[in-house]
């Protein structure tokens, strides 16, 4: 088995890093958005006025690091403030 040159074992590690950086972030936002989801399907207003703000910090973060995309990340939130909207009239 040849061994690979110190360079390309180095960009390998750095890769491993990113991807569970990443995979973090993602998971946070997913995790953040579920429990925005469950607030909001239990007409709670003040708590999902604070999950969604919390989801939105989130998501622009994992946006600005590349973690998602830019229109990814506007979508997911607009959806969100739409949902928290409705709520809020609803009251």
């Amino acid at each position: 088995m040849a061994k690979n040159c110190s360079s390309a074992e180095k960009r390998r590690r750095q890769g491993e890093e990113r991807r569970l950086r990443n995979k973090a972030a993602k998971s946070a936002v997913k995790t953040s958005v579920r429990k925005f989801l469950a607030l909001a399907h239990k007409k709670d207003g003040e708590g999902a006025g604070a999950a969604l703000r919390n989801m939105a910090k989130l998501i622009d973060t994992a946006a600005r690091k590349g973690v998602i995309k830019k229109n990814a990340a506007s979508r997911k939130k607009s959806r969100m403030q739409k949902l928290f909207n409705s709520i809020k009239t609803a009251q």
